[in-house]
């Protein structure tokens, strides 16, 4: 069911990370890994791929796939890979090596290729953790005055607090990545976190008031429901607190998720706050007019070369 369009309520200035964090209820920043084991380990892609788990300060067991450089040598980049959606709740992690639908081919190894260490750490209601259902996991944490979105956001920081710790990263080169629920993960961290230094994300931007008027946002899943953000921010004010470090935005303007007027409206608010900032050059948009809620390949050829120019170990 759609409403009909209404006004911008979101106050024409930059939104406060403080009150974005209390709207998520309060964990993102304060939940912390306790605890991690190294499950196992294997030569992957000239790298080593760690089968991790961690425990979180909540008691949770959370998997993850960690693609490193041999320990001893220098730090490298790293990307916080975060993976996607699409009603696929067994993937998880698996994406990362496995790929999903809706990408041309996994990103681990095109990655590790390039010399990147990649974390991806699985979410609630995925692989490992599908016995949680989503419905009832949202449900519970408004109850409880949390948010599963900032459940999720608060175990994505506790992992750039293992990748700023890990010897073999270079914790000033961390970056976001993501398609999907993976793309939302990754723009909102780095909105909320400065110690990601670039975010790129694919098939996840358009303004969320015109999103709902259009009818378009009962797609997403419920976790990602943020009681009273519109009231405090629009999506291109709140992606506009990534300014001025670099940003990558990838879109299809078929995907019913990122219909033109909605993804426009939200690209606009970007670009001002970019502008405000004086880091024009710093954002970067890929739309495709005929591609839907898929990567293609020209998405992935500017992902590549992204993280080439903005976070490859050739940079000063």
């Amino acid at each position: 069911m759609s409403e009909k369009p209404r006004p911008d309520r979101a106050p024409d200035r930059a939104p406060d990370r403080g009150e974005l964090l209390r709207l998520l209820g309060g964990e993102v920043g304060t939940l912390r890994f306790t605890d991690v084991e190294r499950v196992a380990s294997r030569p992957k892609d000239g790298m080593a791929l760690d089968d991790l788990r961690f425990t979180s300060s909540a008691g949770e067991s959370v998997a993850a796939y960690f693609l490193r450089p041999d320990e001893g040598g220098a730090p490298a980049p790293a990307v916080l890979y975060c993976h996607a959606h699409g009603g696929r709740y067994g993937i998880g992690r698996d994406e990362l090596m496995g790929g999903r639908p809706a990408l041309r081919a996994p990103f681990g190894p095109a990655l590790a290729a390039r010399g990147y260490a990649v974390l991806c750490l699985e979410m609630p209601c995925f692989g490992e953790r599908a016995e949680l259902q989503e419905t009832a996991l949202s449900k519970a944490h408004h109850w409880r005055g949390t948010t599963l979105f900032g459940r999720m956001l608060a175990e994505l920081s506790a992992g750039l607090d293992f990748l700023a710790d890990a010897p073999s990263v270079d914790a000033s080169r961390i970056a976001t990545l993501g398609i999907s629920m993976g793309g939302t993960h990754a723009w909102w961290l780095a909105a909320l976190d400065e110690r990601v230094r670039a975010a790129v994300h694919l098939c996840c931007f358009a303004d969320l008031d015109c999103l709902i008027s259009a009818g378009g946002h009962d797609g997403h899943g419920p976790y990602m429901t943020v009681p009273g953000l519109l009231q405090h921010c629009s999506t291109g004010q709140l992606a506009g607190l990534i300014a001025p470090r670099p940003q990558l935005v990838a879109v299809g303007l078929e995907d019913v998720f990122t219909p033109p007027d909605c993804f426009a409206l939200g690209l606009s608010k970007l670009e001002a706050a970019y502008a405000a900032a004086g880091a024009r050059d710093a954002l970067e948009v890929v739309s495709d007019p005929r591609s839907g809620h898929v990567e293609t390949k020209a998405m992935r050829n500017a992902v590549l070369d992204f993280f080439d120019r903005r976070l490859g170990r050739h940079l000063d």
